[in-house]
């Protein structure tokens, strides 16, 4: 990768994002447009294609980059095997079932392709070039729509027996609490990400209705327009239940990390994602509760600190998989 760039690509449920990666994790070019993928596996094939095409011919006009792209790395969401490149069956992705992304991509450009999920990308990402530089063992947590994370080890991914592993959003940490997508009670990710902030404040709302708020001012009076973003900017405002909806998140938080500390016990904790930059200034609050939960008496030790890469992470963390 020292030789060239590689190829990023990010890709979700609605939206595809490439850029070209140099080998120190800079993003030279991006692009970004729709993605199709609920039209049947070749019209969301030609989607990524088509957009890796405009990046590569919008490179080829740049005279201060050396043409030579050599690698494409794809993250997307799981289900996926990143031995084989093969996408299972990603509840975002209908489009594609048993699909071999990677040989698809390779048979149309002729290059190197890796392929994995996007919390283990951007966890590489972060261990390179990010946050984590410096440090052994890594753990990442993205928090937004949902909770993704990965887990690195001496500069390699950790997948597990299948490539399965890392799914530390799906970690429940109250078997009485809301079922989350996946299926179990009480996940992290039905509890702390961002549509659960959101379910939290018009519960909270509904159910005090002589409470006033500047949450239901900032949508209107119209409970069904809140997001985690319109609490946070009501925190930032000072309104009361904003800042209890912020503290129960943090308590939650704070449960699933002492849980991470005490199975993994990494040298330190990145998190990002969208919900993650807004929880920033709680970091050091949330480090300072470990202590109660963790049976590691040296938890407190271990630094918590936000993510380098932030909507990039995705294009960067693609990149980072063919070193």
């Amino acid at each position: 990768m020292q030789d060239g760039f590689t190829i990023g690509v990010d890709i979700g449920g609605t939206k595809i994002a490439v850029g070209l990666v140099d080998h120190s994790g800079e993003i030279q070019h991006r692009l970004q447009a729709p993605m199709i993928s609920n039209a049947g596996a070749d019209a969301g094939l030609d989607a990524v294609r088509s957009l890796i095409g405009r990046l590569s011919q919008q490179s080829a006009r740049d005279s201060s980059i050396p043409q030579m792209i050599q690698k494409i790395g794809i993250c997307c969401p799981g289900p996926l095997d990143p031995d084989t490149g093969v996408v299972i069956n990603p509840p975002t992705l209908p489009c594609w079932r048993d699909f071999p992304l990677a040989a698809e991509i390779h048979k149309a450009y002729g290059m190197p392709v890796k392929l994995d999920n996007d919390g283990n990308g951007a966890a590489l990402a972060e261990a390179l070039w990010g946050s984590g530089r410096g440090y052994r063992n890594v753990f990442y947590a993205t928090i937004g729509t949902g909770i993704g994370t990965g887990i690195v080890f001496d500069g390699r991914i950790y997948h597990g027996r299948t490539g399965a592993a890392a799914e530390g959003g799906h970690m429940s940490i109250d078997y009485r609490g809301p079922h989350c997508g996946c299926g179990k009670p009480g996940c992290i990710e039905a509890l702390a990400s961002g549509p659960a902030i959101a379910r939290r404040a018009r519960s909270r709302l509904s159910t005090r209705s002589d409470q006033r708020s500047l949450i239901l001012d900032l949508v209107a009076g119209n409970p069904d327009l809140i997001t985690s973003e319109i609490v946070g900017r009501a925190y930032a405002a000072g309104d009361a239940v904003a800042r209890d909806l912020m503290q129960e998140t943090i308590e939650f938080l704070s449960v699933w990390l002492s849980n991470i500390v005490d199975l993994l016990e990494p040298d330190v904790m990145i998190v990002g994602g969208g919900v993650g930059s807004m929880l920033e200034p709680f970091l050091d609050e949330l480090s300072d509760r470990l202590p109660r939960y963790c049976v590691n008496s040296r938890c407190w030790e271990i630094p918590l600190v936000p993510a380098r890469y932030g909507i990039d992470a995705g294009i960067v963390g693609a990149a980072a998989l063919l070193l």
